[in-house]
């Protein structure tokens, strides 16, 4: 390890500063364009030690547990609190317009749909067993360390105020030392809490759990790697105005404002049309509301996903007909064929995007495609292969869901030229 001072030039992708060093670039988390800091190096990462001089960007963090001292504190959840809004929101902008300028990608991108305070509705806890209680918090940057945590600004109200509820559930299902994960999800009927890493629950735990939660009203259902343990009352989301019961910590949208975002924009591409096809599905976010106008045929790899879809569909009045299909898109892409009869394409893949999927769309003659994707680099990829058929892009918009983090969301709309 060695000691220096450098000035930082610029954000990368993941959010960190980034210096120029006589052997390359440094990586230097928590620091801002144009500020001058001291840092321990080791190889390429730099850690703040004192700032000589600081960026005019510079904020206090919204949060104790980021660091009041602007070097990062100790969790690990966010990293760009210490950056003003302003320059914050074009920098993630900037993120969208240089992965699809990496592909060859020069198109308007428009403003961020901004994130505020208080808005996620969906949180993954590190937990960890002590000798006395669960401690239950994120991880420190860059390590399994688990920082225990009193507040979350960017978290909902309702889980902020129950975490001494979600500590007690994890304590009585945690049978040893062994750190594990607690999903949060708010939902209208109360918290769905789901447990992912616990080897196995015995005899003693479950009614350890069931005792715990029949005393927290605020806790609709509890789950261990995707086994129901108790269930109070539905835990349900609305989407569109259908009801859904996501099955135990599924995929959903982490903050209903980006939802309603990413809808209304799909929504708007896509008009008055007859048939559409929703790739990547999940529980029916786009497909229930998409219903509302038109036939759609919504396909899903989950099989929970897609039974929680099929009951919704079939449970709301005024929709038009859903149909379903189980289908691993990424190993099966739906084929230029099979989609000829329909007027639109919606597609939300995970990270790694829908590469193959997207050349199969390129060679069909489907008119209208609306793209939502959590990755600007894989969304640029399937862009590429799309505008490179023909299609032309109509617009890119970036979301911000992920409050001070270096995560974007992205819903481009494209029309067959």
């Amino acid at each position: 390890m060695s000691t220096e001072t450098v000035t930082i030039d610029q954000l990368g992708a993941q959010g960190d500063g980034i210096a120029s060093g006589a052997t390359g670039p440094i990586y230097v988390p928590f620091s801002l364009p144009g500020e001058r800091v001291a840092i321990a190096r080791v190889k390429d990462h730099g850690t703040i030690m004192s700032i000589a001089s600081a960026s005019a960007d510079r904020i206090e963090p919204a949060c104790r547990h980021f660091g009041p001292d602007g070097k990062g504190g100790t969790c690990g959840s966010c990293t760009l609190q210490h950056m003003a809004p302003a320059p914050y929101q074009e920098y993630k902008r900037g993120l969208v317009i240089s992965a699809l300028r990496s592909k060859g990608i020069d198109t308007e991108v428009g403003a961020l749909i901004a994130a505020h305070p208080g808005e996620r509705r969906r949180v993954v806890f590190a937990a960890r067993r002590t000798e006395k209680e669960l401690l239950l918090g994120y991880n420190q940057a860059e390590s399994h360390h688990i920082v225990a945590i009193e507040e979350c600004p960017v978290s909902s109200p309702a889980i902020v105020a129950n975490l001494s509820a979600i500590r007690a559930v994890g304590l009585s299902l945690a049978g040893n030392a062994d750190a594990f994960r607690i999903s949060v999800l708010e939902t209208p009927t109360g918290l769905d809490i789901a447990l992912d890493g616990i080897k196995a629950v015995s005899d003693k735990q479950r009614w350890a759990v069931t005792e715990t939660v029949l005393k927290l009203r605020s806790v609709a259902r509890v789950s261990v790697n995707g086994e129901v343990l108790l269930e109070q009352r539905r835990a349900v989301l609305d989407f569109g105005g259908a009801s859904v019961s996501p099955p135990p910590g599924a995929f959903t949208q982490a903050t209903a404002s980006a939802e309603e975002a990413m809808a209304k924009l799909v929504l708007a591409h896509v008009g008055k049309v007859k048939r559409v096809i929703d790739l990547f599905a999940g529980s029916g976010t786009f497909a229930l509301r998409l219903a509302r106008i038109g036939q759609v045929h919504a396909v899903e790899s989950e099989a929970k996903a897609v039974a929680a879809l099929d009951h919704a569909a079939r449970n709301t009045q005024g929709l038009k007909t859903v149909t379903v299909e189980r289908r691993d898109l990424f190993r099966r892409p739906m084929m230029a064929q099979e989609l000829k009869t329909f007027d639109a394409v919606v597609f939300d893949p995970p990270r790694a995007g829908a590469e193959d999927q997207c050349k199969e769309l390129a060679r069909s003659t489907v008119r209208k495609i609306a793209a939502v994707s959590c990755n600007p680099l894989t969304l640029a990829r399937d862009l590429s292969i799309l505008t490179a058929s023909g299609y032309k892009i109509t617009s890119v918009t970036p979301i911000d869901q992920f409050l001070w983090t270096s995560h974007v969301e992205v819903v481009a709309t494209l029309v067959r030229g």
